[in-house]
């Protein structure tokens, strides 16, 4: 059974739409051999003029996370929606969905008509073609500022996930100060589907090691023996560039507070550094091998 939460990060800004899976090997964003729970994070950031949906979560929480979006907003208010991974089901398994049960007036996207990567539900059980909502498209394109709402009053900042799998962007959100970082920083899951799912100031698993054995039995299993040092800077940058006190992930447990942001960021750089090519050599890794 999944655990459905919400946790406001902000006062009546930003909140974090908790869905929990089990850990029992399945699932692939973390290592076979972790066992307990995880929550699927869906982010909703408010202002009164409108509001932001970061993700959109599996299909099989879709009652459930609707559900959530309704006991914050109503369906009249103007809602945009940014999978931070296109191509990852996630992201984009309830957005056409939502754009049924609510006033969807835009969804991110790096393609052109986003409608043809969401088409989910367009087919019905019986291959009858199913009514499918609007959903305008509009172009992610990093030369131009965006904002929640339409009062100019809430800037947030798109970037390209600076280390990534697969095409992923990070947001950060400078009322909130906090970093939306997609797959990245999800490594803290729970005994229990309760959670915590909300971390402040410290945390007991993160140390070099695990975080190192975490990402190379996951989708950063290319790490090893690579050259790191864009990847190390370009994470730098976006630590020195943003004042960031809460560290929001797509999976897992939320981190606050500035020392336990600053300590996943130096776990992170220390773990790269010890992965890349002038430390360790590259080597093939058979499938199902956990280091």
């Amino acid at each position: 059974m999944s655990h459905h939460t919400i946790t406001e990060l902000a006062n009546g800004k930003v909140y974090a739409l908790h869905n929990t899976l089990p850990l029992d090997g399945r699932v692939s964003a973390y290592p076979a051999s972790t066992r307990g729970h995880t929550a699927s994070n869906c982010y909703l950031l408010c202002e009164d003029d409108g509001a932001l949906l970061l993700d959109t979560g599996y299909a099989a929480h879709e009652n459930a996370i609707i559900e959530q979006i309704s006991s914050i907003i109503d369906t009249h208010t103007p809602l945009s929606i940014y999978p931070l991974r296109m191509n990852e089901f996630m992201s984009v398994g309830n957005a056409m969905a939502i754009a049924k049960h609510f006033n969807v007036v835009e969804c991110y996207s790096s393609v052109p008509d986003v409608v043809t990567w969401l088409e989910f539900e367009t087919i019905d059980t019986n291959g009858k073609k199913m009514d499918t909502p609007d959903l305008p498209t509009t172009i992610f394109d990093p030369s131009k500022s965006y904002q929640v709402g339409k009062n100019g009053h809430r800037p947030i900042n798109i970037m390209n996930a600076p280390i990534r799998l697969i095409s992923t962007k990070w947001i950060y959100d400078e009322s909130s100060k906090t970093l939306f970082s997609s797959d990245m920083f999800s490594h803290v899951s729970q005994d229990s589907p309760e959670g915590p799912w909300l971390i402040e100031n410290d945390d007991t698993v993160t140390t070099s090691s695990f975080v190192r054995s975490f990402l190379l039995n996951t989708r950063y299993w290319w790490l090893e023996g690579v050259d790191t040092t864009s990847l190390r800077k370009g994470i730098t940058d976006i630590f020195d560039r943003f004042d960031i006190e809460t560290i929001a992930p797509g999976y897992g447990s939320i981190l606050r507070g500035r020392a336990l942001v600053e300590h996943h960021f130096s776990v992170l750089d220390d773990v790269l550094r010890s992965l890349d090519r002038s430390a360790v050599e590259a080597r093939y890794i058979p499938r199902g091998m956990e280091r």
